[in-house]
């Protein structure tokens, strides 16, 4: 297999049963390590810049405190996952073992916001304008520098009163706790489309959707 060939969901599936400390979501592999300290984190953090310059494949890192958030994509692919991504997650992660980091997928937490409309393009240059952000290839909103959630449209006859709502993508082995925390709030939830992603409710009415890999190719 090519470095750079686009790996099918059966592939990465595979590819993650041996990257424990990793996990697919949005097109990406993610990882959540908890360093013992943050010079700790500081050191991971040096071994993988220089990992992806020996690569000549960069992740998206972001370092807060003792964790490090890692994100590995091929942006020339598609913003998809290839080999050259699962080999750069390996030794990442035996970079990671090194400095007794510890995989976190529990912190793992990507955001994107959602607007319902019947006519997508009466509204998508003045959100893009605002945001500074870039159309992508499915018509959704994205943060060219990574830092900002992304923003899709629903496309819809019937927009509701609220036509916001956010996704929360999460790992699905973590999905349960969240879910179950969820309910303790008093949010309804909709398990309709479970386990691609369930629709919470809060006590005004307001949405969002806790959303997983599962179900997704």
């Amino acid at each position: 297999m090519a470095a750079s060939d686009v790996l099918t969901r059966t592939q990465i599936d595979t590819a993650l049963a041996a990257l424990p400390d990793w996990t697919w979501g949005l097109g990406a592999l993610r990882t959540s390590l908890k360093c013992p300290t943050a010079a700790a984190a500081l050191e991971l953090f040096a071994a993988i810049g220089e990992l992806a310059q020996g690569a000549n494949h960069h992740p998206d890192v972001d370092w807060r405190y003792e964790t490090l958030f890692v994100t590995l994509t091929s942006h020339d692919a598609g913003s998809v996952v290839t080999a050259r991504d699962t080999a750069l997650a390996t030794t990442i992660s035996a970079a990671a073992h090194a400095v007794d980091a510890l995989a976190r997928p529990e912190l793992l937490r990507t955001l994107e916001i959602a607007i319902d409309t019947d006519d997508i393009d009466a509204i998508s240059a003045t959100w893009r304008t605002a945001l500074g952000y870039k159309r992508q290839e499915d018509g959704s909103l994205a943060d060219p520098m990574g830092r900002g959630p992304s923003l899709w449209f629903q496309k819809t006859d019937t927009p509701k009163a609220n036509r916001f709502h956010v996704d929360v993508t999460v790992p699905f082995s973590e999905s349960g706790p969240v879910l179950d925390a969820l309910a303790a709030t008093g949010a309804a939830l909709d398990h309709e489309q479970s386990p691609m992603w369930v629709v919470a409710t809060d006590a005004q009415g307001n949405r969002l959707c806790i959303c997983t890999e599962e179900g997704r190719s």
